[in-house]
C-alpha cells in the first residue's frame, strides 16, 4: 500500500471479499455454508467418536481416518468463522498478522492431510500386498510416529511461507480474491521482487503435493497388480477396502488441482471462479469424506447405525 508521502508501507491490514456479484444474496448463501460446516463437524467428530471408543477398529487404517477427519475439522474451522462473519455482518477486514496465521494453518493442515492420505495409501499398500507382514510393519506406535511425523512435516514446509510474505512491502491494492488468506493471493499484492517466495511455493507443491500423489499412484498400481493375480471374491474384497481412500484422494486432490489451475490461468473477470473453487476446496472434503466412509466402510457403517439405535447393538469381539 501507499503511504502518504507515496512511499511504500508495510499492509497492516487486507479486505476479503464475499461473493462477488452477489453481495446480496450472500446473507443467505451463508446458511447453507455454515450448515455444510456443521455437517462436517458433526460427521467426522462421529467418525472420531466410534473409532475411539470400538475396540475392534483400532487398527492403522481407521487410526488414520480419525487422524484424517481431526485434520477436516481443523481446516474448515480455520476459515469458515471468517467467512461467516463476512457473508452476515459485512466484517470483511482482517489484520496484517492474523492473515497470515490463516495462511500458515490453512497451508500447514493440507500438507498435512497430503501425508496422511499417502500413509493411507501405505497401509493399504502393505494390506493388500504383503498381508502377513502388516502386523508387523504398522504397529500402533508406529502409526503415531507417522501421525507426529504428518504434523512435523505440516509445520516445517509451511514455516517459511508467512515469513516470506512478511519481508515483502505492499503499495498497492490490498483486497484479496477470496474469502480467506492463501499465500498465492496475498503474494500476487506485493510491490516488489517475490521470487524467493514463488520459487519456494512451487518447492513446496512438487516436494509435498506432488510428490505425495505420485506416491499414491504408485501405490494403486502395485495394488493393481496384485489384485489382478487374486480369485473373482478375494479382488471383490480387495477392491473394497481401497474405494473409501481412491474417493477421499481425489476429493482432497481434485478441488486443489482446480484451485491452483484457477490461480494460474484465471482470468480477471472470473471474478466468481476463485471464490468458488476456494470455498469448495476448504468445505467439500471435510463434508464428504465421513459420508463416504460411513457409507463406503462396512465396520464404520455398522457401528452408525448402531450409534443411531438403527442396528442392534453387539458386544466386541
Amino acid at each position: 500500500m501507499v503511504g502518504p508521502n507515496g512511499n511504500e508501507t508495510s499492509a497492516t491490514y487486507f479486505i476479503l471479499i464475499g461473493l462477488p456479484g452477489l453481495e446480496e444474496a450472500q446473507f443467505w448463501l451463508a446458511f447453507p455454508l455454515c450448515s455444510l460446516y456443521l455437517i462436517a463437524v458433526l460427521g467426522n467428530l462421529t467418525i472420531i467418536y466410534i473409532v475411539w471408543t470400538k475396540h475392534s477398529l483400532h487398527e492403522p487404517m481407521y487410526i488414520f481416518l480419525c487422524m484424517l477427519s481431526g485434520l477436516d475439522i481443523l481446516i474448515s474451522t480455520s476459515c469458515m468463522p471468517k467467512m461467516m462473519a463476512i457473508f452476515w455482518f459485512n466484517s470483511t477486514t482482517i489484520q496484517f498478522d492474523a492473515c497470515l496465521l490463516q495462511m500458515f494453518a490453512i497451508h500447514s493442515l493440507s500438507g498435512m492431510e497430503s501425508t496422511v492420505l499417502l500413509a493411507m495409501a501405505f497401509d493399504r499398500y502393505v494390506a493388500i500386498c504383503h498381508p502377513l507382514r502388516h502386523a508387523t510393519m504398522l504397529t500402533l506406535p508406529r502409526v503415531a510416529k507417522i501421525g507426529m511425523a504428518a504434523v512435523v512435516r505440516g509445520v516445517a514446509l509451511m514455516a517459511p511461507l508467512p515469513v516470506f510474505i512478511k519481508q515483502l512491502p505492499f503499495c498497492r491494492s490490498n483486497i484479496l480474491s477470496h474469502s480467506y488468506c492463501l499465500h498465492q493471493d496475498v503474494m500476487k499484492l506485493a510491490c516488489a521482487d517475490n521470487h524467493v517466495s514463488v520459487i519456494y511455493g512451487l518447492i513446496v507443491i512438487v516436494s509435498a503435493i506432488s510428490l505425495d500423489s505420485l506416491l499414491i499412484s504408485l501405490s494403486y498400481l502395485l495394488i493393481l497388480k496384485t489384485v489382478l493375480g487374486l480369485t473373482g471374491e478375494a479382488q471383490t474384497k480387495a477392491f473394497g477396502t481401497c474405494v473409501s481412500h481412491v474417493c477421499a484422494v481425489f476429493i482432497f486432490y481434485v478441488p486443489f488441482i482446480g484451485l491452483s489451475m484457477v490461480h494460474r490461468f484465471g482470468k480477471q473477470h472470473d471474478s466468481i471462479l476463485p471464490v468458488v473453487m476456494a470455498n469448495t476446496y476448504l468445505l467439500v472434503p471435510p463434508v464428504l469424506n465421513p459420508i463416504v466412509y460411513g457409507v463406503k466402510t462396512k465396520e464404520i457403517r455398522q457401528c452408525i447405525l448402531r450409534l443411531f439405535h438403527v442396528m442392534p447393538h453387539t458386544s466386541d469381539p
